[in-house]
């Protein structure tokens, strides 16, 4: 394992797209940062340093992190519903017995999945599920972090997003599916429903919102705060606005819920989709007043973020 040979002020276990992003930002703004990871990726941002240690491995992440003001944990895990059912718990009761350790305080970078199936727009306030595997295994993962939060253990905050995008950010609901597939003169594929409103956020700005936790006073801690997101549009009309600065036509595949329950009898990809049908099959609403009431909400803008995105696809 490699050894943390200086002090840092910031941490971020995880170095994909989120984690990467968050990297840059603080090292921009002339922070000293560690990348934690097991491996180390093939590219990091200018004055990182690496350290690697696994997630799940308290004694190395304690290491890792040592004289470290504040970590973010920023972990991507493979969408699998059974291993995130093994590995959050795992991964969350590591790194916040790492922090304890070392007194380090904690930023999660967290989804939106633990609400499980809502009719309302998502508040911070509403309590964690145990519907289906992915959205429990947030679940769990919260509730530890939570707990260590009351017992005076860790100071944590969560940073929650709903489904983000951006250059890399391939298994988006905006990446490989829907981007991808134009580019390649396919049409857009989207379960359910292309036509209900649908928050999303940029990569950038939810590492964004990341770093201004990361650096708020103690009082922002013990509780989660949801990212600001654009003016909120439809699947239909994001994609739409791929199509234009792809040059291609916005065509959409809505694949209807028993169809993908059937093909997810054979297609365990499809079948890990299947149990969110909820992000498209009604209203996906985030309501984000009370990090834009203490923080910032001028987030990148769509019709920009979109194009940019998407044109990342066409390159050879």
């Amino acid at each position: 394992m490699s050894k943390a040979s200086s002090s840092a002020d910031f941490a971020v276990i995880g170095l994909g797209p989120v984690g990467l992003s968050v990297c840059r930002r603080l090292s921009q703004d002339g922070h000293s940062v560690r990348g934690v990871q097991r491996s180390a990726p093939s590219a990091l941002p200018e004055g990182v340093a690496f350290v690697s240690a696994d997630a799940t491995d308290p004694a190395a992440l304690a290491a890792a992190i040592a004289e470290v003001h504040t970590v973010a944990l920023a972990i991507g895990l493979p969408y699998d519903g059974a291993l995130w059912m093994e590995r959050w718990p795992q991964i969350m009761s590591a790194v916040l017995a790492a922090c304890e350790s070392v007194g380090a305080r904690l930023v999660y970078a967290d989804s939106l999945y633990l609400y499980g199936p809502q009719d309302q727009p998502l508040t911070e306030n509403l309590p964690a599920v145990d519907y289906g595997m992915k959205p429990a295994a947030r679940s769990a993962a919260t509730r530890l972090w939570q707990r260590a939060q009351s017992e005076g253990r860790v100071r944590t905050a969560a940073v929650r997003a709903p489904d983000f995008f951006g250059p890399g950010v391939s298994t988006s609901i905006l990446g490989d599916v829907t981007f991808g597939r134009l580019a390649k003169g396919k049409p857009a594929q989207v379960l359910i429903s292309a036509d209900y409103p649908h928050d999303v956020v940029h990569v950038d700005d939810f590492a964004r919102a990341i770093v201004t936790l990361m650096s708020a006073p103690d009082d922002a801690f013990g509780q989660a705060w949801h990212v600001p997101t654009p003016p909120t549009k439809t699947l239909r009309e994001m994609i739409t606005l791929a199509a234009d600065a792809l040059g291609v036509a916005p065509r959409v595949s809505v694949i209807p819920l028993w169809q993908a329950r059937l093909l997810g009898a054979f297609s365990p990809e499809v079948r890990e989709v299947t149990e969110m049908h909820f992000l498209t099959d009604r209203p996906y609403i985030v309501d984000s007043q009370k990090f834009a009431a203490r923080f910032w909400s001028n987030v990148s803008a769509l019709e920009v973020s979109i194009a940019t995105t998407a044109r990342t696809y066409a390159r050879p």
